[in-house]
């Protein structure tokens, strides 16, 4: 896994180009991608996703490097330096640290839960999220909600935007929002978790600006005043503050927020939130004009008290562990199906035979009755140990135990785990990681 030393935020920024497409693509053009969910927000980027087999997996990972750099117009041999490869229990671990905000900027943010829901909606929605994900991303919820309600990071409900507005805070002349002329970029969720923000904090200046078009439907559900390309200029020339978090191909530079501000009195804060630059870092440059990144955001979270990072740590951990042993019972259900089929086919046989000799008597019907019984008995032992065995990680040795005894063959459905495959986690200084489980 990259982290935030090894990849520059605008390589992050242009990995992430074009991810929305990315695990379809992936899937229809490669058959070693049983299943994938894009995970991207304003500093991560993580794709998750799924083999059929644990042989499949840089197989898997080919598939989803080619894919990335054909979006993102970056070399194959960049994009596959950029990403390293999770497999087995370390990608549960991994997405259930992420989704209760252990691996953020700010320890304990709560706006990750939500993404990594929202991240396997979509999945579901592109048809790209098997089984064996969505049971991970489902988990990974309910751990989220877990820390939230047993531990204090979640009493804290800090957030990404939470901090950059209190540093906006302590830059200002005035701190008080009441009174502050707000430009939000973008109408995404990120654009939406920052609405609810700025009102919390009595901002009721707040105009909102969308290169797509959608100010007027986001600004319908959430107040706050639509623009458009000929209303932003001046907008902007009479802000307190302007927040970016669409991440749009459009972005405001330096040169031209000069000229729109060359006749302004007040300062202005630019708070840059997207992970491809909403504002020209540049524009920081200027004078009366006060930058913030994700980087402000990372430099300035407040560290957590040890204890309750501790909490919650313990909490992720048991989770993961126990997903895993859930998903390893689970991987011998076909050896304890082919056992109970066999022994349910040599049951049948001789039964065959008594009918053949005897008829369909009251006398037979109580021997199939007592024969089944038996089987019946005879089986839970084995049916118990099996899953035993499998929690401990020594399925393997169960399935060749049957082999050995009975010649019995298991033919195993898919024994492809969710894992992630080819993530980039970009955080805050951009980490970028790429992931595989028994999926790439």
């Amino acid at each position: 896994m990259a982290t935030h030393a090894d990849i520059d935020l605008e390589t992050v920024a242009q990995l992430s180009n074009g991810s929305s497409g990315i695990a379809a693509s992936a899937l229809t053009e490669s058959p070693a991608v049983a299943g994938a969910v894009v995970l991207a927000t304003c500093n991560r980027y993580e794709i998750y996703g799924e083999a059929p087999n644990p042989n499949d997996v840089e197989a898997a990972r080919a598939a989803l490097v080619s894919r990335i750099s054909q979006a993102s117009g970056l070399s194959e041999p960049l994009v596959s330096r950029s990403f390293s490869t999770r497999t087995g229990p370390e990608v549960t671990q991994h997405l259930f640290a992420v989704s209760a905000g252990l691996d953020s900027a700010v320890v304990g943010e709560r706006e990750i839960a939500g993404q990594v829901r929202r991240a396997l909606i979509t999945a579901q929605h592109d048809g790209t999220a098997s089984a064996g994900l969505v049971r991970l991303f489902q988990a990974a919820s309910k751990t989220a909600k877990d820390v939230g309600a047993q531990t204090a990071l979640g009493s804290r409900g800090l957030s990404i935007v939470s901090v950059a507005l209190d540093l906006a805070t302590d830059l200002s002349e005035n701190p008080d929002w009441t009174t502050k002329k707000v430009v939000l970029f973008g109408t995404g969720a990120y654009a939406g978790a920052t609405m609810a923000l700025l009102r919390e904090r009595g901002c009721t200046d707040i105009s909102v600006y969308s290169s797509s078009g959608r100010a007027e439907g986001f600004v319908a559900s959430r107040g706050g005043s639509a623009l458009d390309v000929d209303s932003l200029r001046p907008a902007v020339a009479a802000a307190d503050v302007m927040i970016g978090c669409s991440g749009s191909d459009t972005r405001v530079e330096a040169d031209e927020l000069a000229q729109v501000r060359a006749d302004s009195p007040q300062p202005l804060i630019a708070i840059d939130l997207a992970l491809t630059h909403d504002f020209d870092p540049a524009v920081g440059e200027l004078d009366g004009v006060e930058l913030l990144t994700l980087e402000s955001v990372r430099l300035a979270a407040p560290q957590e008290q040890a204890e309750s990072l501790a909490q919650a740590s313990g909490i992720v951990k048991g989770a993961a562990k126990a997903f895993e042993q859930e998903r390893e019972a689970r991987s011998v259900d076909s050896a304890i199906v082919a056992l109970r089929r066999h022994t349910m086919n040599v049951l049948d046989a001789e039964m065959e035979k008594v009918r053949a000799r005897h008829g369909c008597t009251a006398a037979a019907e109580e021997v199939e009755f007592a024969l089944r019984r038996m089987v019946k008995q005879l089986l839970h032992v084995p049916t118990v140990r099996a899953r035993e065995l499998a929690a401990n990680g020594q399925q393997d040795d169960y399935v060749a135990a049957l082999e050995a005894l009975y010649g019995i063959t298991v033919e195993q459905p898919g024994t492809s785990q969710p894992a992630t495959a080819a993530p980039a986690v970009v955080e805050a200084e951009c980490p970028v990681d790429h992931k595989g489980r028994e999926s790439a």
